[in-house]
């Protein structure tokens, strides 16, 4: 079996069978991180250029490594210094991409829908690493993984997203993910920061943490805006950290095998506290590790693999 596109816009168009594959798909690749040479050559000969137009650390660098250990020619573009702040538009730098032959782009922009532009552009296979509040789709899949290796499973779990949601790229990711997927999805946040309709996804809402904390098998945690104290979305910083911060003592109130989880980077004391995101509940790094397996499965699919990993090798 393999991918239906040979891009990954986002989570939205994958069909349940595709994100298995992709899971499964990132199994061996992450049991290759325990080896004392950790690349395959699977991609040699292939270039991959990395095309960020806004900030990251996370996602670039588990891209980069990812990358790199499937053995890609790898070329990053940093749009701060590159002719965009001539003025250069986004189709004109993917024409110039497009004439270096580069095989995979892999884009983050504050524009959503510019993934899906450069898809009907350029003939590289693109991949969205997030476009303004949209999609974050291999946020999600890591998500996912890490959510099947810890639980067993993602069918019937009760998950609950706290934070941030309207203008939350991986929120809006992991819903889609995890309804195709099976699970229970509840949304809690400041009325102001739950977007209105957002029952069509078909997520729970609340507006009170600790009444849904009890029922929780994962608690993902989404990183608080600061900005959006100066739009007068939420009263403080201390408010919604009282309300909606998670601490231990909230915690106590969870099932004892409650998983916790963050897309980073963390505001430690604000939305959680240092002692939930170092102590056992959490699975913060274990993301940052499932992300570069994950990343090199998409890669890997997306490049014409089948579905056998151990026969690229």
């Amino acid at each position: 079996m393999k991918l239906k596109d040979r891009n990954l816009l986002g989570i939205e168009t994958l069909d349940p069978a595709e994100i298995d594959l992709i899971l499964n798909t990132a199994v061996p690749f992450k049991q290759m991180f325990t080896r004392s040479v950790k690349k395959v050559p699977t991609l040699r000969g292939k270039t991959v250029v990395n095309l960020f137009y806004e900030p990251s650390t996370r996602t670039r660098a588990s891209f980069e490594l990812a990358e790199k250990r499937l053995s890609a020619d790898v070329l990053n573009i940093s749009v701060a210094t590159s002719s965009v702040v001539k003025g250069e538009s986004l189709i004109d730098t993917a024409k110039t991409i497009e004439a270096m032959k580069a095989d995979f782009v892999v884009i983050r922009h504050s524009m959503a829908g510019a993934p899906h532009l450069l898809a009907r552009t350029i003939n590289a296979s693109i991949i969205n690493a997030g476009d303004g509040m949209h999609e974050h789709p291999t946020q999600a899949l890591l998500d996912l993984f890490t959510i099947r290796e810890k639980k067993g499973r993602i069918e019937k779990l009760n998950v609950v997203i706290v934070g941030d949601i309207l203008h939350s790229r991986v929120a809006r990711s992991n819903i889609w993910g995890l309804n195709k997927m099976g699970a229970k999805v509840t949304v809690v946040g400041p009325v102001t920061l739950i977007p209105s309709h957002i029952e069509d996804l078909k997520v729970k809402v609340s507006h009170k943490l600790e009444e849904v904390l009890p029922e929780a098998d994962v608690i993902y945690v989404l990183r608080m805006q600061r900005e959006r104290q100066k739009q007068h979305l939420f009263p403080s910083l201390r408010e919604y950290s009282e309300l909606y911060g998670v601490d231990m003592d909230k915690l106590a109130k969870c099932k004892k095998d409650v998983i916790v989880m963050h897309p980073g980077p963390m505001n430690r004391g604000i939305e959680i506290s240092s002692e939930v995101a170092d102590s056992s509940y959490s699975v913060i790094t274990e993301q940052v590790t499932n992300g570069i397996a994950v990343r090199m499965a998409v890669l890997y699919l997306l490049g014409g693999g089948a579905e056998n990993v151990e026969g690229a090798e």
